[in-house]
């Protein structure tokens, strides 16, 4: 008895720091429940396809790290890094996600384009829609807004696919989304309305926010990422989703 007894503190001892070493070998990306496609899809709130899926996985591999992913709705993706809840969130500019955080450095491209009902007239230049309703996702600072300044009239929802349904019931004509977006709805061929060629308004590298309480540093992140640009497999995961 006294041998067991031996055995299982034994056990107990060495499990807890197995336990604690697994637990820190984790890398938590947090993704917004809100993201379409070619970004991210949740499946009974699990994620299962996208580039945040790519790209997690990507960093996870390159640290020695297993990417878990937690959804979250967008208000409290700040909340889960400033609390040491996720690692990270990818994808993201400092003026989208402000917070306690550290970023890594630029290394995913997003370009920004202005999208319009073949209906109406064609925008040639951003300036052509000054004063007109622009379909915005909440939350994010556009380029628009700093061109147009106060002409500039945005008409907020909660995700690009909100601002297309808009779009197909006539509320509104134009709206701003990222090229990637489009050109995989037109992959998919499921677009709800016809749209005239995007207008490209600018490219930005987005970077990931790194949680200060987390169980990464931004320097490792960051050797993570120069490790992606070295092996390409960035330009890799967006390939996959043209």
């Amino acid at each position: 008895m006294l041998r067991l007894c031996c055995c299982l503190a034994l056990a107990l001892t060495v499990a807890g720091p197995v336990a604690a070493a697994a637990a820190a070998a984790e890398l938590v990306v947090v993704v917004d429940t809100g993201t379409s496609m070619p970004a991210a899809r949740f499946v009974d709130g699990v994620l299962v396809d996208g580039w945040h899926r790519d790209i997690g996985q990507a960093l996870a591999q390159r640290l020695g790290r297993a990417a878990v992913f937690v959804g979250l709705p967008r208000r409290r993706l700040a909340e889960a890094l400033a609390e040491g809840k996720a690692d990270i969130a990818c994808t993201y500019m400092p003026d989208w996600l402000p917070g306690p955080f550290d970023w890594s450095t630029g290394f995913a491209p997003t370009v920004e384009v202005l999208i319009a009902d073949r209906r109406a007239p064609r925008p040639r230049r951003v300036q052509d829609v000054a004063g007109k309703r622009v379909g915005t996702v909440l939350g994010y600072v556009n380029e628009l807004a700093l061109i147009l300044g106060k002409d500039f009239v945005p008409e907020d929802a909660p995700s690009a696919e909100a601002n297309l349904r808009k779009m197909a019931v006539g509320r509104m004509q134009y709206a701003l989304t990222t090229k990637a977006y489009i050109e995989y709805r037109m992959k998919q061929g499921d677009l709800p309305l016809a749209l005239h060629p995007p207008l490209e308004i600018k490219t930005l590298m987005t970077q990931c926010a790194v949680s200060r309480k987390g169980r990464v540093r931004v320097d490792e992140i960051n050797g993570a990422i120069a490790r992606m640009a070295r092996d390409r497999a960035m330009e890799h995961i967006i390939d996959r989703y043209r």
